[in-house]
Order: C-alpha cells, then sequence, then structure tokens
C-alpha cells in the first residue's frame, strides 16, 4: 500500500500538473511570442516556392509545425485571437468577446482596451487611454511574472493597441502601440506605471523611420509577372487607397500620404518592416534575454490584416506582403542569434484568425456566398417581436451577430426573456445567410462537444455575450459600403485554420496533422518554462512538440 501512495503522488507530480522540475539553466532566456495577423494556413504553402531559406522556411525545417491547428470558438476577430492564443481558454472564460462590443449593463458599444483611468504616455492625446482590464484571466507573460516572483520582464508590441496590450497581460512592464494620425509615434498607457517613455522608445521616435518608409511607392519586391499565386491586378473585388482610381501596383504612397499622415503605415507592408525595428529596438533598449531570469516578448504584425482587408486573400498585394514579411521574419531571427544567442530563447508563430475569400468573387464564380445588411435584419428581427409579442421594442442591439434584447421592456409588458429569445431564434432561421440561431439560455443549459456549435459555446459568456447568437452561412459577411475586400469572424475552417509552429530552445523538429486547438499553445509554453498554466486555461499540452 505504500509503495502505491508514493506511485500515485510521484505520478500526479509529472503527470497531473504536466510540469517536471527543470534548472533555470535549461530554460531560455528570452521568449518571444509572434502572430502575424490574418495569416491563413496556406500562405505557409501558397508562396513556399518564393520564400527565403531565413524566414517561414527556418521556422518549418528547424521547429515544430501544427499543420491542422484551428480557432475553437466563435468569432475570429482580432482581440479575441490574441487573448485567447496568451491565456489558452475562450471568451468564455476570459471574456474578451469581440473588438467591439454592446455593453448590456452600460447600455452602450465598448472597445476590448479602452479605459478612462489612464492617460497617454508620450503625447498629450487620448491614444494611450487603455488597459488589460475587460480581460478577466491571466496570460502566460502574467503567469511568468508570478513564477519569478516578478522579476523578468514582459513586453507586448504592436502597430495595434489591443494586439500589445492584451498578450502583455495585467503584470506586464510595458506595451507600446503606434499612434498614427498626425501623430507618428509609438506610445504607451500609464497603467505600466511609467509617466514618459523609456530614452530607447523616444530615440526610435526621433529617428524618422516612418518617414523613411512612406516615402517611397508600394511597388512588388519581384517583377509583378512572378507573382503566380494570386488574380490578375486590376479586378473588381479590391479597395482602392483613397485617391486612388484603381487598386493596381504601384501605390503611390508619398502622393497618397495627405498631411504627414502616419496611419498608411498600417496599410502597407512596411509596416511590418517598422515594426521589426521597434521590436529590436526593444530588445536592446530593455536588454531582454540578458538577465538571470526569462523575459517574454510579445510581437504582433498587424499590416498584414490591413492588406487582407483591403485587397482580400488572392490579391498581388497580399502575396507581395508576405514575400516582404518573410524576409521580416528572416532579419528578426539572425538578430536574435546574435543578440540574445543561437539555442537562448524560444519562439511561436501563429495568427489571430485567418480571413475568407472575397464573398464578391466567389459569387462570380457560382460559389455561394452572401453579405447581410445590418438594418436589414434588424427590420426582420422587429416584425418578428411585433408580430409574436406586439411590440417592436424589445431589441435593445444587434451587433457581431448577437442580438441582446431589451429586458427592462419585455418585463414591464409581462413577456418572458426566455420565451421571446426563443422564438426570435426559431423565427430569424428563415432569414437568407442565417445558417444557425441558438439562445444564450441554450447554451447555457446545453453541451456542445463537436463541431460549430462548440464554437459557438466557447464563445459565449454569460455574463456580457447577447440572448440569442447568430451563426451565418459560408462565405457571409456584413454589408459596410462595399462588396470589395475581405473579412474574417466566423467558425468555419478559412477563418479557424491558421499556422502554429515552434522553435528554439525545448522543441523538436517535426510537425503534426493532429487537431490542435489554438488554446494549446499556452499550456504547452507554461510547460516548457515550467510555470502553472493561465488562470483560465483549457488547453492542453502538445507534448509531441516537445524535446
Amino acid at each position: 500500500m505504500k509503495k502505491i501512495i508514493v506511485f500515485t503522488f510521484s505520478l500526479f507530480l509529472t503527470v497531473g500538473y504536466g510540469q517536471n522540475k527543470i534548472n533555470s539553466s535549461e530554460k531560455p532566456k528570452l521568449v518571444v511570442g509572434i502572430v502575424i495577423d490574418q495569416m491563413r494556413y496556406d500562405y505557409l504553402t501558397r508562396f513556399a516556392n518564393r520564400y527565403g531559406d531565413g524566414g517561414f522556411k527556418r521556422l518549418l525545417k528547424g521547429g515544430f509545425s501544427l499543420e491542422n491547428a484551428h480557432y475553437n470558438y466563435i468569432p475570429t476577430y482580432t482581440a479575441v485571437g490574441h487573448t485567447s492564443i496568451y491565456t489558452g481558454t475562450t471568451p468564455f472564460n476570459h471574456g474578451i468577446i469581440a473588438n467591439n462590443w454592446y455593453d448590456k449593463f452600460l447600455k452602450k458599444e465598448i472597445y476590448c482596451v479602452d479605459d478612462e483611468n489612464y492617460k497617454t504616455v508620450g503625447n498629450n492625446g487620448d491614444s494611450g487611454k487603455k488597459s488589460p482590464q475587460r480581460m478577466l484571466t491571466t496570460t502566460i507573460a502574467d503567469q511568468l511574472h508570478l513564477a519569478q516572483n516578478m522579476n523578468g520582464k514582459t513586453i507586448g508590441i504592436a502597430l495595434k493597441d489591443r494586439s500589445a496590450i492584451l498578450p502583455a497581460g495585467h503584470s506586464a512592464n510595458a506595451a507600446y502601440w503606434f499612434n498614427g494620425g498626425n501623430k507618428g509615434q509609438w506610445i504607451s498607457s500609464t497603467y505600466y506605471d511609467m509617466t514618459e517613455l523609456p530614452k530607447w522608445v523616444k530615440k526610435f521616435n526621433k529617428s524618422g523611420k516612418a518617414d523613411e518608409y512612406l516615402s517611397k511607392p508600394w511597388n512588388t519586391l519581384y517583377d509583378i509577372s512572378t507573382y503566380t499565386e494570386s488574380r490578375e491586378d486590376d479586378n473588381d473585388f479590391e479597395q482602392t487607397f483613397k485617391g486612388e482610381e484603381k487598386p493596381v501596383f504601384p501605390h503611390d504612397i508619398p502622393s497618397l500620404r495627405k498631411k504627414k499622415n502616419y496611419s498608411i503605415i498600417r496599410k502597407i507592408p512596411t509596416g511590418n518592416s517598422f515594426t521589426a525595428d521597434f521590436a529590436k529596438a526593444c530588445i536592446i533598449g530593455e536588454n531582454l534575454g540578458k538577465g538571470k531570469y526569462t523575459d517574454f516578448l510579445a510581437i504582433s504584425f498587424s499590416s498584414t490584416d490591413y492588406v487582407g482587408h483591403q485587397f482580400g486573400i488572392a490579391s498581388k498585394e497580399i502575396e507581395d506582403t508576405y514575400l516582404r514579411i518573410d524576409k521580416d521574419l528572416e532579419s528578426l531571427f539572425n538578430f536574435l542569434d546574435k543578440q540574445v544567442g543561437k539555442g537562448n530563447y524560444t519562439l511561436f508563430l501563429t495568427a489571430d484568425h485567418a480571413a475568407v475569400p472575397v464573398p464578391s468573387y466567389l459569387k462570380s464564380l457560382k460559389i455561394p456566398a452572401h453579405y447581410i445588411k445590418s438594418k436589414k435584419l434588424k427590420n426582420y428581427v422587429n416584425e418578428i417581436t411585433k408580430k409574436y409579442f406586439n411590440s417592436e421594442e424589445l431589441v435593445e442591439n444587434i451587433s457581431n451577430f448577437q442580438i441582446f434584447l431589451n429586458h427592462d421592456k419585455i418585463e414591464s409588458l409581462n413577456l418572458d426573456v426566455n420565451t421571446v429569445a426563443q422564438k426570435i431564434a426559431d423565427k430569424i432561421i428563415n432569414y437568407k445567410a442565417i445558417q444557425k440561431a441558438v439562445t444564450a439560455r441554450t447554451l447555457q443549459t446545453t453541451n456542445f462537444t463537436k463541431g460549430v456549435l462548440n464554437s459557438l459555446q466557447n464563445g459565449y459568456n454569460q455574463k456580457i455575450s447577447g440572448d440569442v447568437m447568430l451563426i451565418p452561412s459560408p462565405a457571409t459577411l456584413p454589408f459596410y459600403k462595399s462588396t470589395k475586400g475581405t473579412s474574417h469572424g466566423s467558425g468555419y475552417s478559412y477563418d479557424t485554420h491558421v499556422p502554429v509552429i515552434f522553435y528554439g530552445k525545448g522543441f523538436k523538429k517535426g510537425s503534426s496533422k493532429t487537431r490542435y486547438n489554438i488554446t494549446d499553445i499556452a499550456p504547452t509554453i507554461s510547460n516548457l518554462l515550467q510555470i502553472e498554466f493561465p488562470n483560465g486555461n483549457t488547453g492542453k499540452i502538445i507534448t509531441e512538440a516537445l524535446k
């Protein structure tokens, strides 16, 4: 009996927690998380013949690639993706249900990282009034800080504020994002216990890098005739830059940039180069990877998302953007080799979501695709409530394919919220391009274990989400001002299938075709670092990737 107890306890230590004791010398000096905004998995294979040996191919040859990794929730948006990667869980736990969403308590739309309690660091504008306070769980970086008694540094970097703030976590030393417009500066927030930018950030802001990148037209890296993995350059499915007549190369950025507007750098591939430059300056300025403790740097490349939205996944612009970011990655990896040292760092690369082919293009090929106009959808819902409950005032908000009911109005009419919600769900399914409709009550009382309803449930947060959740048909987007360009947000494979590659200290060389979820990254990195998982973690360790 004594032997059984000892054996069970030992097993609990090594398997139950998934953590074995490790010497600090065996841990990486620096962990780098890289998120490429809106990168589909097939960009790895589609452009493979044009990639160099030092970027994506270096990771694929020297690291461990998951070929069947997916997002396991809806909606697949930027803020949700970055949060889920680093927390190891879904909106069900972490509470970031979209980029913007309707707050049913405040009765208004809110933005995921807005926080009026803090001020901008770097200028006198409002773009730094941000924090991660709406994220309800810890990230890998938070857990690393806790495990090291707040030693080591954690920093987040991205052109987008949400993509810098959310990965770095609640306890980060800093997060930096780009303030465009007429500012043209990397900034931060007083949330990070700073009143002014570090010297290295000030120096970078004064370097003129942004102006340098915006001083040249955007032309293709190689002869455009060799760009055979994309459609013809002049087509009807791409958006133009404001001031352009056609969405074709070359894009004359200097003339399109009005009154020193720095925001346009987000929309061109040099925005990624600019981000990589800033990341290198951060590594040097903060001495990352040089200390006794493990540091963590979260980098997100945002320009890929802007290019994808504007031109679509089959454009010459997307092909050029990925050939260029491949070179940016090569430069970054070579820098890490030199500055931190080969074998001293670990990194992972993934994406926050993928994207759908332009629906209007699919329609031109007779492939089913749709656009949904929000006003028409709301009118349809009001017709339902008018017919069955004699009121057009029962719906408070429709956004992100969620319906928020007016609970006060419903109760004042002596109606039952669940009855109203179920009737809407039953009837709205007749609306063109709405594939499924599920009530909050159903999601609270039924356990969906697979498929798109499981993804919907993983993305549902009882306290924050709406009363009726809608799933549109495949290749369906909300209609805004145009049917040109594309977007994302669904639970279908074109939005969920993304690259996940682990590289560096602690990881094997190889690949896997096993299905994994994006939430498996955080516990895998946690296990490598021998720290506790993020406190809302629902992912699992990818054991086959680890040495």
